[in-house]
């Protein structure tokens, strides 16, 4: 990344949308800017101008310029930023590339791509889940568990993806702030 270069990403730390640039980021190397919007009680004016459509986080900013929806921000990073010795979220092929972006099986990989960095930031919501729906996710799903566990173990990872309880606690105070929970 040049001196010159300006990177932001506005975000909510729930969001596992935002997790997702986050370490789509990391894994590349990217230094960047972190801006926090709290989504449920102030959205920002900066968050409104640079999405004005969806007026949702995650918002990679780049050089003033946004980008938005969290798929997109992924492969807007893993294009521009696609140096010698940085990891490739998508295969070159276009068939190759559109397999990955639909099989599930491309988690099962050694190298953390695409579909992981798509999927992972819901693995710190499976407590919440589990807590609310009275289910084991590790139980009916041992391989998603599995492969979570082995994401996890990634430093980009770990560092993007919130403290499991943290978020329970979060969703416990919306379902009261909606009046879900009497």
């Amino acid at each position: 990344m040049g001196k010159s270069e300006e990177v932001v990403l506005l975000n909510y730390w729930p969001s596992p949308y935002g997790m997702r640039a986050m370490i789509a980021l990391a894994e590349k190397g990217v230094q960047y800017e972190y801006v926090s919007v709290d989504v449920v009680n102030n959205k920002t004016e900066l968050l409104l101008q640079m999405n004005p459509v969806h007026k949702k986080v995650p918002v990679l900013i780049h050089n003033g310029s946004p980008v938005c929806e969290s798929l997109v921000i992924v492969q807007y990073i893993d294009e521009l930023w696609a140096a010698d010795g940085k990891p490739v979220f998508l295969p070159s092929d276009p068939y190759q590339r559109a397999q990955a972006r639909f099989w599930a099986h491309y988690i099962d990989e050694e190298e953390l791509g695409y579909v992981d960095i798509a999927l992972v930031p819901y693995y710190s919501w499976f407590y919440t889940y589990e807590q609310f729906g009275n289910i084991s996710i590790e139980a009916e799903c041992p391989k998603l568990v599995e492969w979570a566990k082995r994401c996890m173990k990634k430093e980009s990872v770990s560092k993007a993806l919130p403290d499991p309880v943290k978020v329970h606690d979060f969703v416990v105070m919306l379902r009261k702030k909606f009046g879900v929970d009497s």
